[in-house]
């Protein structure tokens, strides 16, 4: 029965690259294509999940392809079902279904109706691939692959402004959730010495033990899942994305933001109980997290004037509620109220549009305002400060910007000498001077060699950091990402003795393919417009679409998305650091962090937003 699970996986799959052979006109056919999928998944999840229950029930796991393999290290496409699988899969495909069939008329005639139902099906197979998934490998797959659409129906407007902003808003925090989900593998990896499945998870003798041994090892892998989970799900203080992500159509944001991917951080504490059940300061934290974003969601729901932004707060605050549920082991009632939050919020979004229809006989003649007292109370003070707060949402977003990424901006912007090209030149002649070394390490003095993987991963960040800060020439911060990766590459050679070559190849593919692609599509586009500095918005897409779109694409190789060699480099890259490598791991983290958030600014400088050229319309700068 096991065998069956892969056709979950395939068939929206399938159904995307389908997709992909008719044009923006033919809306009957490529809504047909969408919808006849989403119905064959629902009829056969549904006569499967039946057939399963009347077997027993019992837990499904099966390990059905293996990307890489060297000693210890295996990279493998695991799937698993379960009554968690059940639940958010059947609820994921019933809403995508009826979402398709309501977009099929809600995008009538919309410049970008194909583009919708392609990132609709892609959707569904990253969310697909995370709730099979049995191990950490498989999940961290559907993530990224569900980020990057998330990023792509935000700024589906893409010549108005605010679309493009929020959108890069969303996915850098969605990169720093990436980033935590990662370090959590990482640390998993060098504790199990293995690549842990979610079944063996539920085997609590052998869970038990290891935390055991492990104890503050593994009270970082949770601490960083508890993380992922509550930026994915928008929980406090991390909770502003979510109504920022509602830019793009109305139908994207009730399938993403109200009522499937906000819920993936439910699913991925659900889906780890096992691991941190017995730890009662993990338990302490999700409850504390849950509690304090249902109550300030709340708050921040009942002052705001936007009903999109009402709904997004409202649905946080249920999320918040399911966290304390999750930590509680009331685990049942969490997948109750997870599926009942998700159409609630669905069909909330769905008719979104026509609330000020419905309200606006109300508004009009049954308007009653407050009446404000004279007396000045302790309680009044309290009550207005919470008001005000609630207004500005907490101020959750200026709070992100001081302490996540202002610091970092703030030192690429004092790396003004990098942008030399003697120094630029000097750095490719000691990288190669580095090659030598490592090629040649039985000539280099133990204490040097000791060293020199700081130094190059170190040199590697700074140069990741300046183009992340840097709005000069796009060409020359696109040579700066390349040159940093490649640093940082080097920097994990020195380290391992054992590194194999065939591990170098394999990033290196990637990363080489990318990069000339990306030269490639930058040299054409400056040959045409001869200005592509990163100051301002252009909205290049307009004239040259393709060059958009293959950039884009280098970029998302780049960054390792799992369509590329690279997504099996990094997460190979980092089996090599040793769990005692703090100074290493917290470079490589951080650059590993701002490598995809400046090569996407980098395209949405470019390709998005208003165009320049005034023979196009002017996008108001918010829908």
């Amino acid at each position: 029965m096991e065998q069956l699970l892969h056709l979950f996986i395939l068939l929206p799959l399938l159904g995307f690259i389908i997709s992909l052979f008719f044009r923006n006109r033919n809306e009957n056919a490529i809504a047909g294509v969408v919808i006849t999928t989403m119905g064959l998944q629902l009829l056969g999840l549904s006569v499967f999940i039946i057939s399963w229950v009347s077997s027993g029930s019992n837990l499904l796991d099966i390990k059905h392809f293996t990307f890489y393999k060297e000693g210890n290290v295996e990279i493998f496409i695991d799937l698993f079902f379960d009554k968690i699988t059940a639940c958010f899969a059947f609820v994921g495909t019933l809403i995508t279904f009826l979402v398709a069939i309501f977009s099929r008329f809600y995008l009538h005639r919309d410049s970008g109706f194909k583009r919708f139902f392609n990132t609709l099906l892609l959707f569904f197979f990253a969310y697909s691939i995370i709730v099979f998934s049995g191990n950490f490998e498989t999940l961290f797959v559907g993530w990224e692959f569900l980020g990057i659409t998330s990023f792509l129906l935000i700024i589906f407007y893409r010549d108005r402004y605010l679309a493009v902003k929020n959108g890069l808003k969303t996915i850098s925090l969605y990169r720093f959730a990436d980033v935590c989900l990662i370090l959590a593998m990482w640390m998993s990896h060098h504790l199990w010495h293995e690549n842990i499945t979610f079944l063996k998870l539920n085997n609590t003798d052998l869970v038990v033990s290891h935390i055991a041994e492990h104890t503050y090892y593994t009270s970082f892998i949770l601490v960083m899942i508890v993380i992922a989970a509550a930026i994915k799900s928008a929980q406090f203080p991390f909770s502003s994305w979510l109504p920022r992500a509602m830019e793009g159509p109305t139908t994207s944001s009730a399938i993403f933001y109200g009522s499937l991917s906000a819920h993936i951080g439910v699913f991925l504490l659900l889906r780890t109980y096992e691991y941190w059940e017995t730890i009662l300061s993990i338990k302490i934290l999700v409850i504390a997290i849950g509690l304090t974003t249902a109550i300030v969601g709340t708050l921040i729901a009942r002052v705001q004037s936007s009903v999109k932004t009402q709904i997004a707060y409202g649905s946080i605050a249920q999320i918040g509620l399911m966290f304390v549920e999750v930590a509680l082991g009331w685990h049942f009632l969490a997948l109750f109220h997870f599926a009942g939050n998700a159409f609630l919020r669905t069909y909330q979004l769905l008719v979104s549009p026509s609330v000020l229809g419905y309200m606006i006989h109300n508004q009009f003649f049954s308007y009653v305002p407050k009446q404000y007292g004279t007396a000045s109370s302790f309680t009044n003070k309290i009550s207005n400060s919470i008001y005000l707060l609630s207004l500005k949402e907490w101020n959750m977003d200026a709070f992100q910007f001081k302490f996540l990424w202002l610091p970092f901006k703030w030192i690429g912007r004092k790396l003004n000498f990098l942008s030399s090209k003697l120094v630029l030149i000097s750095l490719v002649i000691l990288y190669l001077v580095g090659l030598f070394c490592f090629l040649n390490e039985e000539i280099i003095p133990k204490q040097l060699d000791e060293i020199l993987h700081i130094i190059f991963a170190f040199i590697g960040m700074l140069l990741i950091l300046k183009s992340f800060a840097k709005r000069t020439d796009a060409i020359t911060v696109w040579f700066m990402i390349i040159t940093s990766q490649f640093y940082i590459l080097l920097s994990i050679a020195f380290l391992n003795d054992q590194y194999e070559y065939v591990e170098i190849l394999l990033y290196i593919s990637g990363l080489l393919g990318a990069s000339f692609l990306g030269f490639y599509c930058l040299h054409k586009v400056k040959s045409i417009e001869k200005k592509i500095d990163l100051n301002h918005f252009y909205g290049y897409n307009h004239e040259h679409p393709k060059y958009g779109f293959w950039f884009l694409i280098s970029c998302l190789a780049f960054v390792g998305l799992p369509f590329s060699p690279t997504f099996i480099g990094v997460d190979l890259m980092f089996n090599h650091i040793d769990k005692d490598e703090y100074l290493l791991i917290a470079i490589t983290t951080i650059s590993f962090l701002f490598v995809e958030i400046a090569v996407l600014r980098m395209y949405a400088r470019l390709f998005l937003g208003p165009s320049k050229k005034q023979n196009h319309p002017i996008a108001y700068r918010s829908s």
